[in-house]
């Protein structure tokens, strides 16, 4: 992705890696950057939220065939934009397979999470993708390991799960407190994102962000849409039966999470950073469980905020470790939630 001092057309920016710092950017393109950031942030926080009201009108597999159906059309004119600059080789169908199957994975265990425990304590949970990022990035990608070695990042690993486990264990005593099976579908979605990011940095590097998502969104889509059609409800077919509000909400995710949130999100990092755009979206935990606080009546007791706190110091510490590799690591880490 481009950095804030290159060009910063998307249509033309190229993947780069410099390491995890980031050069002052010019005040009207940091305005920008913190403005797209301030926005991903809303529509990534906005999205549970969405999810938590649907769980209640429709199954999770006819949400996840819906949604993203309707996000590959949104994306397809990105796709035939580059195809007719010839910047779409057939090669990035079989190079786009591998992160598209752990995002189908992630992005099941993600909506029927929301069946399970509050939007908060799911969202807690994905933060574990860091840690999944780390071990998978140590497994497969040699250059990396410098940085998740450092001290500053293993105490950072160990300060999240510190910070995190008590938040999940603690549960929601209004639903019951400790779900393990709505913990276990939150942390297995983190790492099905940890390894898509992964996935993206290492088979997609070479395409624009931009084409390279809409491609992978392309393949997710008929992958959630088969699965819809297998295990969903009459096969999703009651979806345009739902109540007018239920089609809004469905409609409006699929927009600000899928396509919106995507957009917002690589212009920020073009603008500002990874690092930034990065330790900024670590809030997101804080302002969906505030928002279910008020909405749903889902509450956290002190000490889960405490712990919670605590966990977000750890990621900031592991998201800011500089060094060859660290920016790599830093998009591995923030991909997903929508």
């Amino acid at each position: 992705m481009s950095r804030a001092t290159q060009p910063t057309d998307l249509a033309h920016a190229t993947p780069v890696d410099t390491g995890n710092s980031t050069p002052a950017a010019p005040p009207s393109k940091a305005r920008m950057g913190i403005t797209c950031l301030l926005l991903t942030l809303a529509c990534w926080s906005t999205v549970p939220l969405f999810l938590r009201d649907l769980a209640s009108e429709v199954d999770h597999w006819s949400n996840n065939g819906w949604r993203y159906g309707v996000s590959a059309l949104i994306w397809l004119p990105a796709l035939v934009l580059a195809w007719r600059r010839g910047r779409l080789p057939l090669r990035i169908w079989r190079d786009a397979l591998i992160p598209s199957l752990f995002n189908i994975a992630g992005q099941a265990a993600f909506t029927a999470a929301f069946h399970e425990m509050n939007p908060g304590l799911v969202t807690f949970g994905l933060r574990t993708q860091l840690i999944w990022v780390a071990i998978g990035a140590y497994a497969f990608v040699p250059s990396e390991r410098s940085i998740i070695l450092s001290p500053r990042y293993l105490i950072g690993g160990a300060i999240l799960l510190g910070g995190l486990f008590p938040v999940l264990l603690g549960g929601d005593a209004s639903l019951g407190g400790f779900n393990p099976w709505g913990t276990t579908l939150s942390i297995f979605c983190a790492f099905c994102y940890g390894m898509y990011g992964l996935g993206v940095r290492r088979c997609m590097a070479s395409y624009h962000p931009v084409t390279a998502f809409a491609a992978i969104c392309q393949i997710t889509a008929i992958g959630l849409i088969g699965l819809m059609l297998l295990f969903g409800d009459a096969g999703g077919s009651g979806v345009p039966d739902l109540p007018g509000t239920a089609l809004l909400q469905l409609f409006i995710s699929a927009i600000i999470g899928i396509a919106l949130g995507h957009i917002l999100y690589y212009i920020s990092i073009a603008r500002i950073g990874i690092v930034i755009t990065s330790g900024v979206l670590q809030l997101q935990p804080f302002f969906v469980g505030i928002a279910s606080a008020f909405i749903y009546g889902e509450r956290f007791a002190w000490w889960q905020w405490t712990s919670g706190s605590i966990a977000v110091i750890g990621a900031f510490l592991m998201l800011t470790c500089t060094g060859p590799g660290a920016r790599q690591v830093g998009l591995a880490s923030s991909e997903g939630s929508d």
